[in-house]
């Protein structure tokens, strides 16, 4: 019985250093320790861990929100209930049409993760065919493309997205045409830039950002 504690250890260190191997032997060894890295790193740094516990936090409302919402359905209005404060019945209170705002906001994480689904999904195939092209190509092409790039960049983002819900009206498919162009264009220009290499367009990717963030602020 003594003896097991001291097994445990030499035991964990194997095993450490059969998972931090540079030359893995096999595919699983090769898996199990790039997930063990990234575990580390993520434990490691406070801000990061935070921020995927909160990214699992939304997925899981998101995904049990008829659960968590009691089953309230948030398009229910009650107009004798319209800005009511927070109760029992209200966690969050109530809108001015009377609709549960707790509600709401579990099932619009929904909405949400659906744009950035569609968005991370749609957005880099684009990008990367508009990168290669303008670094391909480049003269008047790697020119035109990069200068709608600038058009884009040179805009703050909730200018853009006005622009957008005012041409197009308001919508999930809209909302995630607009980020996909603005998205678009920046992972182009960071493609292009990467592997070309071109400290032009690099410095006005950069000033046009910091153009766009001036007039935000």
């Amino acid at each position: 019985m003594t003896s097991a504690p001291h097994t445990m250890g030499p035991t964990r260190r194997a095993l450490g250093r059969w998972l931090a191997d540079e030359a893995p032997h096999s595919r699983a060894q090769a898996f199990l320790g790039k997930t063990w890295r990234v575990t580390v790193a993520l434990c490691s740094n406070p801000a990061a861990l935070a921020g995927l516990i909160i990214v699992i936090a939304l997925v899981l409302a998101a995904v049990f929100a008829p659960l968590l919402a009691w089953r309230t359905s948030p398009l229910a209005q009650n107009l004798a209930h319209r800005l009511a404060p927070p109760s029992a019945a209200n966690w969050f209170g109530a809108d001015e049409l009377g609709r549960d705002i707790y509600a709401r906001t579990l099932y619009g994480a929904r909405a949400t993760l659906t744009i950035v689904a569609l968005v991370a999904a749609i957005v880099a195939p684009i990008g990367l065919i508009v990168g290669t092209v303008a670094g391909y190509l480049g003269g008047w092409t790697d020119a035109a493309l990069m200068r709608i790039t600038d058009i884009f960049l040179a805009f703050p983002r909730l200018i853009l997205a006005l622009a957008f819900a005012a041409a197009l009206g308001p919508g999930l498919e809209n909302a995630v045409d607009h980020r996909k162009a603005v998205r678009t264009a920046r992972t182009g220009l960071d493609y292009l830039t990467s592997r070309t290499g071109c400290r032009f367009n690099s410095v006005r990717m950069r000033s046009a950002i910091r153009r766009a963030s001036s007039c935000e602020r």
